[in-house]
């Protein structure tokens, strides 16, 4: 199974998926997966530096001149269509079968969602639901939780679909137990913010690394199928809120 790695930053999360297949491959011989390509829209980003550190090819297309140049804000997704459609043509030479978005901070439209099976990480059980949607959705997945009292965090894998945080889950992580220090006041916003990133920071070493790179695995192994409806499938059993994995 062919991935590209999709990044905006640190990519930190595809150096996991990557460090997990080589080492399934120094065990095995072979890894069921292999990523032949990083992608990023910013130049900023670690791409070039992950490139050269793997010995993989890097494309870097940057979507802030993109808009620029046409004199757009980013708000308007007619240019981010237009981005997405070049992004799918620069990727096509290395026949990618699925894109991680390890990292990967700008939204997907149908062009680039379609042309790949995306898969993403998220910071919350997405399988928490609250008012007939789901509860921990966007960029303050940790804080919000935090804030509503839960006393378990744990990371999600799921598929890219059209609306954002809303694909089917395929995986979910081990609990991170939630600590709080003495005197915590939640109105308190710059404390909550230390200890959103603190938490967020620690759920990324026992849920995002964790079972970002075995989901990967685990589709190229055949290990999810879906039927006729899109309902998934884990070793032919469903799974409507994805699979539990436990360290």
């Amino acid at each position: 199974m062919r991935v590209a790695g999709l990044m905006s930053g640190s990519g930190s999360n595809l150096r996991r998926i990557i460090e997990h297949e080589r080492d399934i491959e120094l065990k095995e011989g072979r890894a069921p997966y292999q990523v032949v390509v990083i992608f990023s829209e910013n130049p900023a980003s670690n791409a070039g530096e992950i490139g050269k550190e793997y010995g993989l090819p890097v494309v870097v297309r940057d979507l802030g001149s993109f808009y620029q140049e046409r004199g757009k804000p980013r708000r308007d997704l007619s240019v981010r269509v237009e981005f997405d459609e070049g992004t799918v043509r620069a990727l096509k030479p290395s026949n990618v079968d699925v894109a991680a978005y390890a990292g990967y901070m700008s939204i997907a439209t149908d062009s680039l969602i379609n042309a790949f099976l995306g898969v993403n990480v998220h910071p919350s059980d997405l399988s928490i639901m609250g008012e007939d949607k789901r509860k921990y959705t966007g960029d303050h997945a940790v804080r919000d939780a935090i804030v509503a009292g839960e006393k378990q965090l744990r990371a999600s894998t799921h598929i890219i679909e059209p609306r954002v945080d809303y694909g089917r889950i395929l995986m979910i992580s081990s609990p991170l137990e939630v600590k709080l220090p003495g005197g915590f006041n939640p109105d308190n916003k710059e404390q909550v913010k230390v200890v959103s990133d603190e938490h967020q920071n620690r759920l990324k070493e026992i849920g995002d690394w964790i079972i970002f790179p075995r989901t990967l695995e685990f589709l190229a192994d055949g290990r999810y199928s879906q039927d006729e409806q899109g309902l998934l499938f884990f070793d032919d059993k469903p799974i409507p809120n994805g699979v539990i994995y436990s360290i």
